[in-house]
């Protein structure tokens, strides 16, 4: 491993969050708040499992949380009260998933770096739960070590259902993690870090809708794992920590007090193929990080805090270990690189405003581009805001995994180098190219992670065409059928529903903000970029694991 030490953050720093207005807000920790343990949410145990199949029953329900002092909160959650219990998935296995209901509207069930088929599986705004109901999904997991996770992903109302709660972690394993000597006991020396940030108000109640920003809503208090100020137990010498940016709008820029070193060995969908030194991390919203640190030039009684920018986020309580003299290798994970057909076209994306994707919002049956599937291409992303009032984009696709190539015809960030991502952080003004390749049929999101923004409209489709069956379409849910569900949900007419920032397919929805609709020029009109490629030749059906040698089928 490379012995150099990065101690900044890789992005220009006049592009972060805190630099704009746009509805900023500081943290802070409500009075009364004492330190509280970190909470590690409980693995999800099956229904049953019978040799390589596994079957899981999801609820969506409500429930109430203590955050604060006084009266608990109304929340949302996945077989718990706030977030979710974790599910832990291993390489090869046949999953099989009840996905239920209990909310009293409509949600969704996005597996969020997940790679399987679409519309269907991967639960986005075609894949509604009705209140009440039940719906069944299975997919085989093709796809290598990694904290993936799900959240609701219902249009337009995918951010005010994540800010109630809707998100869990799910913990993809396999035969090269089972190998690499780093730490892997979950609740002792491996602690996902689920970064949040919420507003309470009167009671201690979440009200998304007096908290609604077009841009993107910042929190002004931190919500780690569900705990406003919580502290880690160090009982091992070496930790790992898998952070998830887990916020609507914040970008989290951590470092350690003495900044202290952090070893990232994993981004978004698998570990990276070289570990990165560092003493700073930017976690944007939607993407994930995984880093060793290692705590031996500490004593018991010592106290290392992690910070965001200088708000103190995390305790880690130093207690005694005993020495640890494991080294993290060299190589960690061999990434399939697939060659892109030099005669493809690039497709070019960019993200516009707060609320575009190439100069349209979102429209649920419009399809705007096609790839054939198994067949890697290069996508050339373009965040078009200003340099002066613009702020950095996460772009994200579903169902599907990219290789980071360059940024403005650079190299990539050295903690985006040979791993596998499928969020990414854009700045204002800059091209990221990222070579994408997918691995099931079917039609699938990108968007802007920042969820209001996806909301806005900021999003577009891909059909994934297997060319064994080049005509095969897809039922795609409409705005309106949707509408008119969450109209009787709640008992109001259709025109009274509030679905903040979205106008697709003509429909007049409450709380779009008109002005900024005008300002955008938005068309609605039905548009499709189809681009031909010829076959790559490639054998890299299942991902299999180059550092180990292990096939995980």
């Amino acid at each position: 491993m490379s012995e150099k030490v990065y101690t900044d953050y890789f992005y220009n720093s006049d592009d972060f969050d805190k630099n704009h207005g746009m509805g900023y807000k500081e943290l802070h920790i409500p009075e009364g708040v004492e330190a509280q343990p970190l909470i590690v949410p409980p693995v999800l145990e099956p229904d049953k499992q019978e040799n390589n199949d596994v079957w899981y029953t999801i609820e969506s329900q409500e429930g109430e949380f203590q955050f604060l002092p006084g009266k608990k909160t109304h929340t949302w959650g996945y077989n718990f009260p706030v977030l979710g219990k974790t599910m832990v998935l291993t390489k090869g296995q046949h999953v099989h998933v009840t996905l239920k209901n209990s909310l009293p509207e409509l949600t969704t069930y996005h597996w969020h770096g997940m790679e399987v088929s679409g519309p269907g599986n991967d639960g986005a705004c075609h894949s509604p739960v009705y209140p009440g109901e039940e719906k069944q999904i299975d997919f085989v997991v093709n796809q290598p070590a990694a904290l993936t996770w799900l959240h609701a992903h219902p249009c337009p109302s995918t951010a005010s259902q994540v800010w109630m709660g809707l998100a869990m972690g799910v913990v993809v394993t396999d035969a090269n993690e089972a190998q690499l000597p780093i730490p892997k006991t979950y609740g002792k020396d491996e602690f996902p870090i689920i970064l949040q940030d919420r507003i309470f108000h009167e009671d201690n109640q979440f009200d998304y809708k007096a908290d609604y920003n077009a841009m993107g809503i910042f929190g002004d208090t931190p919500v780690i794992n569900g705990v406003v100020r919580p502290y880690v137990d160090v009982t091992t010498q070496k930790v790992r920590l898998i952070f998830l940016g887990g916020s609507n709008r914040r970008e989290w820029r951590l470092h350690f007090s003495d900044d202290l070193v952090m070893t990232q060995i994993g981004g978004d969908d698998s570990f990276l193929e070289h570990p990165v030194k560092m003493t700073k991390v930017l976690i944007g919203p939607g993407e994930r990080q995984q880093v060793v640190v290692d705590f031996s030039n500490y004593k018991e009684g010592d106290v290392v805090n992690l910070y965001t920018d200088d708000f103190k986020l995390v305790e880690f309580r130093i207690h005694n270990y005993e020495k640890d003299d494991s080294v993290i290798p060299d190589t960690l994970f061999k990434p399939y690189d697939p060659v892109v057909n030099p005669n493809s076209p690039v497709p070019h994306v960019t993200m516009d405003n707060h609320n575009m994707i190439n100069g349209k919002k979102f429209a649920m049956q419009r399809i705007d581009m096609k790839q054939d599937l198994m067949n890697a291409e290069y996508w050339d992303v373009t965040n078009t805001n200003d340099k002066v009032n613009g702020m950095l984009h996460p772009f994200h696709i579903h169902g599907a995994h990219f290789l980071v190539v360059s940024r403005n015809g650079e190299e990539p960030y050295p903690n985006e180098k040979g791993v596998y991502k499928d969020t990414v952080e854009v700045a204002p003004q800059e091209t990221v190219r990222l070579k994408v390749y997918f691995q099931n049929t079917g039609v699938f999101m990108y968007h802007c992670h920042i969820i209001e923004h996806e909301d806005a409209g900021m999003m577009a489709q891909i059909q994934i065409v297997d060319p064994k069956d080049p005509d095969k379409t897809y039922e795609l849910m409409d705005m309106e059928t949707l509408t008119k569900a969450f109209s009787e949900e709640k008992g109001i007419p259709m025109d009274e529903v509030y679905c903040p920032g979205m106008d697709t397919e003509g429909m007049a929805v409450k709380g779009v903000d008109h002005s900024l609709d005008a300002l955008s020029g938005a068309s609605h009109s039905h548009h499709e970029e189809h681009h031909e490629e010829a076959p790559v030749s490639h054998e890299e059906p299942s991902h299999e694991d180059a550092t180990s040698g292990a096939s995980h089928h």
